[in-house]
């Protein structure tokens, strides 16, 4: 059965209990409040600092945008994308398209013009629901992307260039369409990367998202009276498919627009959340600011708070060590997943595994894993090979790429992750290095090859080679090692000032200028360099964090 089930099972038997909630600290501007049952477009106001919607609404919401949806013409398998942030509109848009057995396609909100503009017509993007953030971007592109394509906008002082997405909503029933979806119907496009950075789009099953969902609440345990935190981007399968654990529950989740110290604990204490899931760099904020004082345990109610778990990136276990100090009653859990296996869990920890940490865990619900060599053939146990898993969540393909489906996925569907392991004597599978040359920077993935690229356009530079190296905070940074034409100077200033073109998170954090070494094929030896300037980084960054 599809997942929008567990939406109407919801607001059936607690149409009243609340079921998102949307927390904004930092709110200083102006906007549309989010769009209401009943209403229209409202006056400019101060958006409330906090907002909810319980089960009925919801349900009522996602069936109002379905049914606009298909009076607007959208049917079966049309693909309909979603660039928004995190906000109470995201969830009921998503459903009300899984609503009209289209195909939800989110869009990374990071991405550029151009980025948006490749990912909309590589998945074949019917509409396009964007919001305000993203005017600029979606004005850049709108004359190429329009043409054929419904560009509906979700905020304030709709642009020209696009219709309104909440006036029109409003005025559709609030009755669910009359839509048949079954488990082999396609139901979301997400996108990924390979080293080459150019996006991939992921194409899933609404049996895999039922799947994630169910698999969730057993790893996890999520009962009605649990609360849990969402601060992750809802485009990326991992906050997603760990909301999905609310979804099956009936329980509250609390979308949290800040990651400092105090407004985490704060959303915790207030909202009486129980399940909490951090990246890497906010869990170390936190541990941080407890250290030095800053933020104080005692000022928050936290009792009632039961999991802490991490995904996205690899978890240094000193940290959870010391995690634990602070908060010894917590379980915790991590999850290994891609988003070609629909996000988080196809290996995990366990809750009752914490003397595992360090492992990223065994098998999830319903999956295999195994660790072969470069034939692909199973390795002996303690030999290092690359991680393959097989389970409900695989995907169906590479959208419109037979080519890369070929590359990761066999006839068997065994999925290959590109991801060196090993597995210890207990059956517990350790990472150890990335096949591939993704850099993991606060959960986010930086592909070398675009930034190099990038680089290669300032003069100066004769060669560049980007890495990632060790970060206590945000467990890698992005590090360029350039290689200057003769005859030309260049200071680290000087670089950082020409990089300013790029996005903030694709800048390089470090700058060294050294010789970039390339083996007799033309490859750059970055395993070269990461053990070069490694373990020396890492020292040098762990007695700066200590002054």
């Amino acid at each position: 059965m599809p997942i929008t089930q567990f939406l109407e099972r919801n607001a059936q038997m607690w149409p009243n209990d609340v079921a998102l909630v949307e927390l904004n600290p930092d709110i200083k501007v102006p906007r549309l409040t989010t769009w209401k049952e009943y209403e229209l477009i409202q006056p400019l106001h101060e958006v409330a600092s906090r907002q909810e919607i319980t089960w009925a609404v919801f349900n009522e919401k996602a069936n109002r945008v379905a049914n606009m949806l298909i009076a607007r013409g959208i049917v079966k398998g049309d693909k309909v994308a979603i660039l928004l942030m995190n906000c109470l509109d995201w969830l009921p848009i998503y459903f009300g398209i899984l609503k009209t057995g289209a195909i939800a396609v989110p869009l990374n909100f990071r991405y550029s013009a151009d980025e948006i503009e490749y990912c909309v017509k590589l998945a074949e993007a019917d509409v396009l629901i964007f919001g305000p953030e993203f005017i600029g971007r979606v004005e850049e592109i709108a004359d190429s992307i329009s043409r054929r394509r419904l560009l509906l906008y979700d905020g304030p002082g709709c642009p020209s260039f696009a219709e309104d997405f909440v006036s029109q909503t409003a005025n559709y029933s609030s009755i669910a369409p009359d839509i048949t979806v079954t488990d082999e119907d396609y139901g979301a496009i997400y996108f990924s990367s390979g080293t080459t950075g150019f996006p991939k789009a992921i194409l899933h099953t609404h049996a895999g998202l039922m799947h994630a969902a169910i698999m969730e609440q057993k790893h996890h345990g999520q009962q009605k009276d649990d609360c849990f935190l969402c601060i992750p981007p809802l485009y990326h399968t991992g906050a997603k498919m760990h909301w999905f654990g609310s979804l099956v529950s009936g329980g509250k989740a609390v979308l949290l627009r800040g990651t400092t110290p105090e407004t985490i604990l704060k959303a915790v204490s207030d909202e009486k959340c129980t399940v909490v899931w951090l990246l890497v760099p906010w869990a170390q904020d936190i541990l941080d600011a407890l250290d030095n004082g800053s933020v104080k345990k005692e000022d928050y109610t936290l009792d009632q708070w039961r999991l802490m778990h991490i995904g996205a990136q690899p978890v240094p276990p000193s940290m959870i060590k010391h995690w634990m100090d602070y908060f010894p009653n917590h379980q915790y859990d991590t999850n290994y997943g891609l988003s070609e296996s629909l996000g988080p869990g196809c290996v995990h920890l366990g809750v009752e595994n914490i003397h595992k940490v360090g492992a990223i865990g065994k098998p999830g619900y319903k999956w295999e894993a195994k660790i072969v060599d470069e034939h692909r053939q199973t390795v002996k146990q303690g030999e290092v090979g690359e991680l393959a898993v097989k389970g409900p969540g695989v995907m169906v393909c590479y959208y419109n790429n037979p080519e890369a489906t070929k590359e990761v996925m066999d006839d068997e569907r065994w999925l290959y992750t590109g991801d060196m392991a090993i597995e210890d004597e207990d059956g517990f599978i350790f990472l150890v290095d990335r096949k591939k040359d993704v850099i993991i920077s606060g959960g986010e993935n930086l592909y070398p090859v675009q930034i190099e690229d990038f680089l290669h356009t300032y003069e100066p530079i004769n060669d560049v080679a980007v890495i990632g190296l060790p970060d206590k905070r945000l467990g890698e940074i992005a590090t360029a090692i350039i290689q200057l034409k003769e005859g030309f100077t260049c200071t680290e200033q000087d670089i950082n000032d020409y990089c300013k073109k790029l996005p903030r998170y694709k800048r390089p954090r470090k700058i060294i200028f050294a010789e970039v070494p390339r083996n007799p094929t033309g490859k750059i030896e970055k395993p070269k360099l990461r053990e070069q300037y490694g373990g020396a980084f890492l020292v040098a960054s762990e007695n700066e964090v200590k002054k």
